[in-house]
């Protein structure tokens, strides 16, 4: 009985950092920073987590976010994390661009346990994934600059092998092509984006759309599964000039 709870537990700290000593030195910066709330606690974290994972300069860490291993992160100046967010980041690893932000319950979870050669989650500058995204990297996600994601957004680069019906699916392996979102894409709330997929640059997919193959460059995707319902440039304008809004940039980029 003993035998098999230490297994357990070594099992356990595996998923979670690369050594023993290495999980027990993060979950101690984790739990004596990661509470503090405020504007005190980005600051004390902004400092402390520089002990735990990479920063690039100055960046902003809400409380309660989940983080393993850590030594696999590197946040650019500017990067913000908002509360609620899990980053797992496994070799190779996640990157969060400069001025990128990763909002509120976002999920970003490499889970590369099998030494696959491409896992990883690249996120390019001054873009956002929204409120509760998933974003799974065994194939390697990468993500342009100025990229937008709605809420409930998931880009799952991994699928499962079945098509053998005498045995379970668990046991007929994986495979996992990558993700690529090029720059200045907008993909709505709701959608999914499936393995093998690349998300042309200027495009933008539609609320709820499932997306199983390539998108061109500066086209509207729409659809489950999604296709191109127009390209952008030309007729059928979604709103008047007279009720074009901008965003202030935020921390002081330049557009």
């Amino acid at each position: 009985m003993f035998s098999k709870a230490l297994d357990g537990a070594r099992l356990y700290v595996r998923r979670q950092a690369s050594s023993p000593l290495r999980y027990a030195w993060e979950q101690g910066v984790l739990g004596v920073f990661g509470w503090i709330p405020t504007l005190a606690g980005i600051g004390c974290r902004s400092l402390a987590y520089r002990c735990i994972l990479k920063m690039n300069g100055p960046a902003a860490i809400e409380r309660g976010v989940r983080i393993r291993f850590a030594e696999n992160i590197t946040l650019g100046e500017g990067a913000y994390i908002d509360q609620g967010v899990y980053l797992h980041a496994c070799p190779n690893g996640i990157r969060v661009g400069k001025h990128s932000l990763v909002m509120h319950g976002s999920v970003l979870h490499v889970y590369n346990f099998r030494g696959l050669p491409h896992a990883g989650i690249w996120i390019g500058a001054n873009s956002l994934i929204g409120e509760y995204n998933v974003i799974r990297g065994q194939g390697g996600v990468r993500i342009g600059d100025r990229v937008y994601t709605s809420p409930m957004v998931q880009l799952v680069a991994v699928n499962h092998v079945f098509d053998d019906p005498g045995r379970p699916f668990i046991e007929q392996g994986i495979t996992a092509q990558g993700i690529a979102v090029e720059d200045d894409v907008w993909i709505g709330s709701g959608s999914i984006v499936t393995d093998g997929v690349t998300i042309g640059r200027g495009s933008v997919i539609a609320a709820g759309s499932v997306v199983t193959r390539d998108v061109p460059p500066y086209t509207v995707a729409a659809g489950t599964p999604a296709r191109v319902i127009r390209e952008i440039g030309k007729a059928n304008r979604t709103h008047p000039p007279s009720e074009v809004y901008f965003e202030e940039q935020p921390y002081g980029t330049k557009s």
